[in-house]
């Protein structure tokens, strides 16, 4: 795939103010969430559940790229369907997780470091036979006493960076994550400045590793205080200050800034958003969009509950999620649509 097409795929994946769906949970964090849930932890109840997702009618209204896990790019609807082709056949662009997950990171308690470089070439290049156009890798970076620490955030952005090359390299799309976690008790300016700080040394990488930016995305945390933090500021100020951020450090080539949710609520997710979108969105150089896991999914497998007969309900919860979404990058959201849909 050529650099215009690599560009060509990011524009599309922030066109008509749709988002992307991130339905890459690894196993063990499927597992935790079916287990309370009560869902049972197999191969198969994975399947039907993702089905039950990509199947969803008028999802790709909303939608405009899903991220998947490998093990569903595996497997097959119910129909015999692979479901990289299930999801381009539903108008949505396939994508993959390509990391191998946050360990724990050498000499630096209590920081993780993003592992999966070692034959990421080769990897790339399976899936891009297989019909995939764009790929994410996450690095999760946290704020405590004395955290993070320099040497955690400069081993991550260099992990994304070279992660980016190889993807543009191989064709494919590079999603980047960087995300600061919601975890502690961490103030709204706190969070502005390790944003700013992690974001600044990743762009910085990017640009050392030759990414074209205009054939990539950005998928980072929002600036928010901590779940823990006895202030939890309005929507108005987390979309203030998250602009002014992003507006230091991301490059205006950038086409698309693609929210994670990061153990918001959905409804947060989608006002705070929301918030951004009125304010800001004819003032910046990149679409405020979003690229949500939990955030779209949890009503819908609350909903499902691993039975075949809650499908239609369950479907039609997530694609009120997707609205909501839609409506927030449009700054349409109303809080009336969690009850009403419209």
């Amino acid at each position: 795939m050529t650099n215009q097409a690599l560009v060509a795929t990011a524009q599309a994946l922030v066109a008509d103010d749709k988002g992307i769906l991130a339905m890459d949970e690894s196993n063990p964090t499927c597992n935790k969430r079916f287990a309370r849930l009560g869902i049972p932890q197999t191969s198969e109840a994975h399947r039907a559940y993702r089905e039950m997702i990509v199947t969803t009618p008028s999802l790709g209204a909303c939608i405009s790229g899903a991220i998947l896990y490998d093990e569903t790019i595996r497997q097959t609807t119910s129909e015999g369907i692979p479901f990289v082709q299930a999801v381009i056949a539903a108008g949505i662009i396939p994508g993959v997780k390509v990391d191998a997950g946050a360990k724990d990171m050498a000499g630096h308690p209590g920081e993780k470091i993003t592992e999966g470089l070692d034959g990421l070439r080769d990897r790339l290049k399976d899936y891009a036979r297989l019909g995939l156009r764009f790929a994410k890798w996450r690095a999760v970076i946290v704020i405590g006493d004395g955290l993070p620490s320099r040497a955690c955030i400069e081993a991550n952005a260099q992990a994304l960076a070279r992660y980016a090359a190889l993807c543009q390299e191989a064709g494919l799309l590079p999603i980047v994550e960087p995300e600061v976690l919601m975890d502690g008790e961490h103030s709204l300016a706190q969070c502005f400045a390790v944003t700013e700080q992690v974001l600044h040394t990743v762009f910085k990488q990017l640009y050392t590793q030759g990414v074209l930016p205009e054939a990539m995305l950005l998928k980072p945390n929002m600036v928010l205080p901590g779940l823990s933090c006895s202030r939890q500021d309005a929507a108005e100020a987390v979309a203030q200050a998250t602009v002014r951020c992003f507006l230091r450090v991301v490059p205006a080539a950038v086409p698309g800034v693609m929210f994670l949710s990061g153990g918001q609520s959905a409804e947060l997710a989608s006002s705070r958003l929301n918030a951004m979108n009125v304010g800001f969105k004819s003032r910046v150089p990149w679409a405020l969009s979003f690229s949500y896991g939990r955030a779209l999914q949890q009503p819908a497998m609350e909903t499902w509950a691993g039975q075949g007969t809650n499908v239609k309900v369950a479907q039609q919860a997530l694609l009120q999620r997707a609205r909501c979404n839609l409506a927030a990058r449009r700054g349409e959201y109303r809080a009336a649509m969690e009850v009403t849909g419209s």
